[in-house]
């Protein structure tokens, strides 16, 4: 008995030096990136025979050094880093393999209680927006002008303020409307703090705004390793969409100690509901189209990208057959 008990220890053993370590570097650590989590907590790299090292590297230019340096193999960042960096010149381009978040995952949080939320409400009203230059507020910017809204001049915009430090100047009093992520914005709304009162996700529409890239050579080098990746994602996002908001915040409660797990949920389902979680890891040229539309009408558009540059589909359509 104690000689089998060995023999399957080895075993086991042996299966997990097989495993292929990958090492993935996220923005951020954020619900909103809820399927990759779950693709961890599920097993489904392990089914792939991949070992994903996951490290959070704050800051999209801190990410794409890390990318560019092989400190990582894979990235989880926004599309337009990709752009800037082919902007540069880069001699081994970085690839858009698969996306993650299809929205934008931002919302207009209300300093006051609005029933009846129109979007000119903030003509005239102190707006608490996100970093200059940033996808956030570039999207913020975008879906504002879109209402007839000039961020510039029909009211005043607070930009200047770390990520970071962003919720807590709310909290205490700077602006009447702010643009947050989830969970603050929940949180904030069951203590009172503020209201949600419209999402930029839904107004912005479809684009790449969190999508797994990785250097050209890598994925020529690792073609296998690229596409077990891209199926352990798919499979998440399945689980994601089929699952309860309560059994995906269970299965990624792990990665969020400090948050409660009804908050978490809450936060799934917001985030569901809008499809903000792409359904499958496919980045279609229409979404790409759409996010450099957003850069250009901010000015932080260098030039444009061809679609076929830089966005390689070919791992996630054949996981998603």
């Amino acid at each position: 008995m104690f000689a089998c008990f060995g023999l399957l220890l080895l075993v086991a053993c042996g299966d997990k030096e097989e495993l292929q370590n990958v090492k993935v570097g996220e923005v951020t650590r954020s619900i909103f990136y809820a399927p990759q989590y779950v693709a961890i907590s599920k097993g489904f790299f392990e089914e792939e025979g991949l070992n994903v090292e996951l490290s959070t590297i704050a800051g999209g230019d801190k990410t794409m050094t890390a990318l560019l340096s092989d400190g990582i193999d894979i990235a989880l960042v926004g599309s337009e880093t990709s752009i800037y960096i082919s902007a540069q010149g880069a001699n081994d381009p970085i690839k858009n393999f698969a996306q993650l978040t299809q929205t934008d995952g931002t919302f207009l949080v209300s300093r006051e209680k609005i029933d009846n939320f129109s979007w000119d409400m903030l003509n005239g009203t102190t707006f608490l927006g996100q970093r200059k230059g940033g996808m956030p507020q570039m999207t913020g910017e975008f879906v504002l002008k879109k209402h007839g809204i000039d961020p510039h001049a029909d009211l005043e915009l607070i930009q200047n303020i770390d990520f970071a430090n962003i919720s807590t100047a709310f909290a205490s009093g700077t602006g009447d409307f702010v643009q947050l992520f989830e969970p603050t914005a929940s949180v904030f709304e069951k203590e009172g703090v503020g209201h949600i009162v419209a999402s930029f996700g839904t107004e912005s529409g479809h684009l790449p705004y969190t999508v797994f890239m990785a250097k050209d050579s890598y994925m020529k080098e690792n073609s296998e390793v690229i596409e077990k990746f891209t199926r352990a994602i798919k499979k998440a996002q399945d689980f994601v969409y089929e699952s309860s908001a309560e059994d995906v915040a269970e299965a990624i409660q792990p990665f969020f100690e400090d948050t409660d797990v009804e908050l978490i949920a809450t936060v799934v389902e917001r985030y569901k509901s809008q499809e903000s979680f792409a359904k499958d890891p496919i980045l279609d040229e229409a979404e790409w189209n759409n996010l450099q539309d957003i850069m250009e009408e901010a000015g932080e558009l260098p030039k444009r990208m061809d679609y076929k540059e830089l966005v390689d589909t070919s791992f996630a359509e054949k996981v998603s057959e």
